[in-house]
């Protein structure tokens, strides 16, 4: 699993959060996605690495633009993550 964190330019409201995220769960397969336009960034869970491209190709379809990408390891934490651990 990966975490990654979109840099996007032009989102001003809630709205603007819907568009990016329903673009990228419609041409994407990710587990989890979700937007701020305060912060103006994007965060997506998904089993693998996403094309950088491609994603910067929808987003910018939708009239917003990603400045910048950054993937990191994701691993699950919750409530109830500790019982796995030895």
């Amino acid at each position: 699993m990966v975490k990654i964190t979109l840099e996007i330019e032009g989102m001003s409201c809630g709205m603007c959060e819907s568009h990016i995220n329903d673009t990228i769960r419609r041409d994407f397969r990710v587990k989890k996605v979700s937007s701020s336009h305060r912060s103006g960034t994007t965060e997506i869970i998904a089993e693998q690495e996403l094309d950088e491209e491609a994603l910067r190709s929808a987003i910018e379809k939708t009239g917003y633009m990603m400045i910048s990408m950054q993937t990191e390891p994701y691993t699950k934490t919750g409530l109830f993550s500790y019982f796995g651990k030895k």
